[in-house]
């Protein structure tokens, strides 16, 4: 491998050439893969450090700029920024992030007061020696989209009946720790909050063999929101997953307010070999893909600033459906056909044809029994593991 400095330098070289900044900083309400792209390359790129640490501060000030240069009201009072303290409660008060955060006043008298969060975590992490960790997937990706949907909504004429705030979480990958404060100090009422979206990772293929897949958890714990993405049109070329939260467990800044009972959607398209590792580079990330889901995010957002009625929390998940299985069930028989990517030991692949069997078992059946549902919980946590 190269000398880090020398391949830092020809990185941003590179970078400098191929993307000049006049995508990035052109305002459109329209979802371009041109600005998205920029966007990815930009926060993917040394300039950043890989987002921990000086990096992760450098591009706390970014994104309040950009929403600065939106028009967007800070989020925290005065500020863009949210500091996160330490944990240690050592009476030093350090602090170890910022979250960034932008509002968009409702403009219904009725429903202003109501909100609803649309957001993406940006560290990632860092440099660790000389090689830079740049998560290019992980998570550029998903404040690629959290900016650009914030374009539309701000540069459209016709302004969302509830508040909307988006939020750029720090210190996820270090146990939630940005969500976790946010949801603890809410800016405004939390009581009021209606909804919360998240996004990590938008722009590859679980495991490389999803490529039309976006994932969508947490609809399960909502019936006008699984109403809403089934209703909700996706974009030609894109196909919606939707699995199961409790399938994955706490992955990402939505479990802070799950566990406070706030209807809420998760969008992934899942882990990849790349994942939290130097290769998860920009060049490597399918721009039409995101584009597509980044548009189909800005339709649900929309409907759920400007429906009647809000969102509610239901105690019991909705019962379990054959839709789950089927994209799991897509996910298991891909990777099987895949030997040149999944080269699986005799013990791994008995695992995953049992699995694939089971699902096959359950489609045949028509229905899925309480029994099957634990049954596949606890086996796609298995399969992250030990395969993926």
């Amino acid at each position: 491998m190269a000398d880090g400095g020398a391949f830092l330098m020809s990185f941003a070289l590179a970078y400098s050439i191929a993307l000049p900044g006049t995508a990035e900083m052109e305002l459109s309400p329209d979802i371009h893969v041109d600005e998205l792209r920029a966007l990815v390359y930009r926060l993917a790129s040394p300039e950043f450090l890989g987002r921990r640490g000086p990096g992760a501060a450098r591009t706390a000030r970014h994104l309040a700029d950009a929403f600065q240069r939106l028009g967007l009201k800070p989020a925290f009072g005065d500020s863009y920024f949210q500091d996160i303290p330490s944990l240690l409660n050592d009476g030093k008060n350090d602090i170890i992030g910022r979250n960034v955060g932008a509002l968009l006043p409702g403009s219904d008298p009725k429903l202003k007061d109501e909100w609803i969060i649309i957001s993406a975590h940006f560290d990632h992490l860092g440099k660790q020696g000389k090689v830079l960790y740049p998560g290019a997937d992980d998570n550029a990706t998903g404040v690629a989209m959290l900016l650009e949907v914030a374009e539309y909504f701000a540069l459209s004429k016709e302004k969302p009946r509830r508040t909307i705030a988006f939020i750029s979480f720090d210190q996820e990958e270090t146990g939630l720790r940005g969500s976790m404060y946010f949801a603890a100090h809410s800016p405004l009422p939390f009581r009021q909050l209606k909804a919360f979206l998240t996004a990590d990772m938008l722009g590859r293929s679980m495991a490389n063999v999803m490529d039309e897949y976006v994932f969508v958890l947490g609809s399960e714990r909502s019936t006008h929101l699984r109403q809403l993405i089934e209703k909700t049109p996706s974009p030609k070329g894109l196909t919606l997953g939707r699995l199961g939260a409790d399938l994955i467990g706490t992955r990402s800044d939505y479990g802070p307010f799950r566990d406070r009972q706030v209807p809420f959607l998760f969008f992934s398209t899942g882990q990849h070999p790349d994942y939290h590792a130097p290769s998860d580079l920009p060049e490597r990330i399918d721009y039409d893909k995101l584009q597509r889901i980044s548009v189909y995010i800005r339709d649900v957002t929309k409907r759920l600033a400007n429906d009647d009625a809000a969102p509610s929390w239901n105690d019991k998940p909705l019962p379990p459906d054959l839709d789950e299985i089927r994209t799991v069930a897509v996910l298991v028989n891909r990777v099987l056909k895949r030997q040149d990517l999944y080269p699986l030991p005799e013990k791994k692949r008995q695992l995953v044809q049992g699995v694939q069997k089971r699902l096959d078992t359950i489609l045949e059946k028509g229905k899925v029994a309480t029994e099957d549902r634990t049954w596949l919980m606890w086996n796609a946590r298995l399969l992250l593991i030990t395969v993926f």
